[in-house]
């Protein structure tokens, strides 16, 4: 049985450990608003880019009337090899969220039969990939709970480099779609090539035709990299607010088990102390008995 001495420096650990965790879920919890504040004003924005340029490549037409060198992101080829971009988490302390996203993305590469190169966003990301011997063409770090637009610009640059010299073919993301604090989703999307929208069953949707001024070559050749920088920044910011919701929930149990172990702890404390306090009243006792006797 532990003596006191060392039940009570254990409790102080434990204490000190659960003062870390409560700041550690305070600072999440304050981050996390302003988070789910750009992640929900952000997708809207990303679905609806996404929607017109699916639109515009329904036109066969138009897409094969653009120069391919100069509109690489709208033209679909033969899928070869296929490319992945995993968003995760550059720290641990977040439960299950890191781990769910690779799971999810583990899951889906086991199933294609042809080559899989991935591109990583978050140190966990990169270390379980990398370890595992997974061909990671490309990481990049420092910035998975607070994001901003110019990383995303350098994500979606360096993708879209990466696809016009036809590294990989098809470009997937898996990100983690944030609902709740308690609630984060794993999500995978492909997004590049960009895909037509899929018929509606029931009723026959009429394509939607857009009038360009200037031309069609000069918006498209804007507005596409302008999509893989919206749907990729859309993906870093809900991926944030996981992160952010996720080590909330893990922070505010790792308190609460704290605190129930430091009671518990004092408890053990307490019969340790007990315990002594006897034995010392004890040896007393019959150390004045023996002088008695003596």
């Amino acid at each position: 049985m532990a003596t006191a001495r060392e039940i009570h420096r254990h409790m102080k650990g434990i204490k000190n450990i659960g003062q870390i965790t409560k700041a550690m879920k305070m600072v999440a919890a304050a981050r996390l608003r302003k988070a789910q504040e750009k992640a929900g004003s952000s997708r809207p924005y990303a679905l609806k880019i996404k929607e017109v340029l699916a639109n515009i490549v329904c036109d066969k037409g138009m897409v094969a009337g653009l120069d391919a060198k100069k509109h690489p992101l709208l033209q679909k080829r033969e899928v070869k090899k296929i490319g992945y971009l995993v968003v995760c988490s550059d720290k641990g302390l977040a439960g299950a969220y890191s781990s769910n996203a690779l799971k999810k993305a583990v899951a889906e590469i086991s199933e294609i039969e042809g080559d899989v190169v991935i591109i990583t966003s978050g140190r966990r990301a990169r270390d379980f990939f990398t370890r595992r011997g997974y061909n990671v063409i490309s990481s990049h770090l420092g910035f998975s709970d607070k994001p901003s637009y110019n990383d995303a610009v350098a994500i979606a640059t360096d993708a879209a480099e990466r696809f016009g010299d036809m590294q990989f073919d098809e470009l997937h993301i898996v990100f983690t779609l944030f609902k709740t604090a308690l609630s984060q989703i794993p999500t995978s999307d492909i997004i590049l090539p960009v895909e037509p929208p899929e018929k509606e069953t029931g009723a026959t949707k009429k394509s939607v035709e857009y009038l360009f001024l200037p031309e069609a070559e000069e918006i498209l050749k804007v507005l596409a990299p302008r999509y893989l920088e919206t749907i990729v920044y859309a993906a870093l910011v809900q991926s944030a607010a996981s992160e952010l919701g996720a080590r909330m929930t893990a922070m505010s149990s790792a308190t609460d088990n704290a605190g129930k172990l430091v009671k518990n702890l004092e408890l053990s404390y307490n019969k340790a102390r007990q315990a002594l306090i006897t034995r010392e009243l004890s040896e007393i006792c019959g150390g004045a008995e023996a002088l008695k006797q003596q």
